[in-house]
């Protein structure tokens, strides 16, 4: 099955501050800021909500089809997903504009200052569902504003059951587009911060929302994950990873697992498993794509989690 993943592809720089924020930001002089931090470790990671998905389904060997809009420095990402055999059809190249990147410094007590750059993201209403044929399953994930809206309602109009993934782009939208956005989709998955959120946003409780929908996933990190049916509640365990080394892209991870199991009908504390161990597969290494293992691998490591084979 085919997989058209709506969101974001970006570049994530992550820069180290050997030292901590606080002995050089002062409190009574914030007005007037003026810092510079000297970060002599530095890497640059391929990263994106869609491109994350998709290089997550890709290791379980789907077929992803990511949909987004890039810049006129996409080039290194283009190899890196064409080494991988990720189809680029639906990646609108605008040379004028930059590929949506996300700068991030973190220091000793794991502080964080970013900015992200959205670039050509801005522009991602460009692309269009309905143009693609031979597609199965969809996820609208984190992405311009216009562009989350008309996806979902592509999706919807072209009968493509999907996942509505507001993430970081929740506070995009006010009640009662997120109201809309709910009743088109037709399942949800938020953390549980988006999931209190979309909640009071729109003015519905978690029976509401699932009711509306086919299904309502929350993750809990490592607590684990609750799918929400109409009359139901599953309650998903985490699984428990070698090390933790870096959490960024778990989320991702984690997304790309349940898109797996929907679509091949596993039922639904499976399908939560499968996104589970994605997400502590991917926990044990630096950046969001930097895991390497297949389904045979994948097969093996849940096994050895759950007591049972796929």
């Amino acid at each position: 099955m085919s997989t058209l993943i709506c969101g974001s592809v970006a570049y994530d720089t992550i820069m180290l501050f050997p030292d901590r924020f606080k002995t050089h930001i002062l409190p009574d002089k914030v007005h007037i800021l003026n810092v510079s931090f000297l970060v002599p470790e530095m890497r640059r990671e391929f990263g994106g909500c869609a491109g994350n998905i998709a290089y997550n389904l890709k290791l379980l060997g789907s077929d992803p089809v990511p949909m987004a809009a890039v810049g006129q420095d996409f080039g290194p990402y283009r190899d890196h997903f064409l080494k991988l055999g990720i189809r680029l059809e639906q990646i609108k190249v605008i040379d004028e504009l930059f590929t949506p990147q996300a700068f991030i410094t973190t220091d000793l007590d794991h502080n964080q200052i970013n900015a992200f750059h959205p670039g050509a993201m801005m522009r991602s209403h460009e692309n269009h569902v309905r143009d693609v044929a031979g597609i199965d399953f969809g996820i609208v994930s984190p992405d311009g504003r216009d562009a989350m809206l008309q996806h979902a309602r592509e999706f919807a109009e072209t009968g493509i059951p999907f996942i509505f993934d507001p993430g970081q782009g929740l506070p995009l939208f006010n009640g009662e587009e997120l109201r809309d956005l709910v009743e088109l989709a037709d399942y949800i998955i938020t953390n549980d911060y988006e999931s209190n959120l979309l909640q009071q946003r729109t003015g519905w409780n978690e029976r509401d929302i699932t009711q509306r929908t086919s299904a309502y996933i929350v993750t809990r990190g490592a607590q684990g994950a609750l799918i929400h049916l109409p009359g139901q509640l599953h309650e998903i365990p985490s699984a428990k990873p070698r090390q933790v080394v870096d959490p960024t892209g778990c989320g991702d991870a984690f997304r790309a697992g349940l898109i797996f199991g929907i679509t091949g009908k596993y039922d639904w504390m499976t399908t939560g498993r499968i996104g589970s161990l994605m997400g502590a597969l991917k926990i044990e290494h630096h950046g969001t794509q930097n895991q390497r293992f297949d389904f045979a691998e994948f097969n093996d490591h849940f096994r050895a989690q759950f007591g049972y084979s796929l």
